[in-house]
């Protein structure tokens, strides 16, 4: 009887443990009306799930982790929930996962290819911005609600042909 709330825990535990297919480490620079960073950063991804690490000195200061809910220290919420209270509430749900997997936002729209990637240019009347993804950088900048992302390698990507 007095194993029973260690098999337990035990148990629920194991089901808590994240395991990610790919960790890269970043230099990160956020800015926007309720988040301001510039540090060294950690994401983390599977096919599920994602998580933004912060770092300043060496010890992690904030953690972002999206799956189905964007989880923040003051709790979760619906990734529209955290568009309207971190960045702007036109933005499409999934532009925060967009932007850390540097993958296109806005479906695509405006879309320029280049070799070594990518460039948006979005405009309307809630939205300036300025979208690029390269090898080595994302950076996304809207100039309307100066919201500003960078992410940038720690280290030179090699070109594996």
């Amino acid at each position: 009887m007095k194993y029973i709330p260690l098999i337990f825990m035990l148990i629920f535990s194991s089901c808590s443990v994240r395991n990610y297919e790919k960790t890269e480490s970043k230099i990160i620079i956020i800015k926007s009306p309720k988040i301001k960073f510039a540090d060294l950063g950690y994401i983390r991804s599977s096919d599920k799930r994602i998580e933004l690490e912060l770092f300043i000195a060496g010890k992690v200061v904030d953690k972002i982790s999206i799956n189905h809910l964007i989880c923040v220290k003051d709790g979760c919420m619906s990734k529209r929930g955290f568009n309207e209270e971190y960045l702007h509430f036109s933005y499409p749900d999934d532009t925060l996962q967009n932007i850390l997997l540097a993958r296109a936002i806005y479906d695509g729209k405006n879309i320029q290819k280049n070799p070594d990637g990518f460039k948006q240019n979005i405009k309307n009347e809630y939205v300036d911005i300025l979208y690029k993804v390269t090898q080595n950088i994302t950076y996304f900048k809207d100039r309307k609600n100066r919201i500003i992302f960078k992410i940038k390698n720690t280290e030179l990507r090699k070109n594996i042909e």
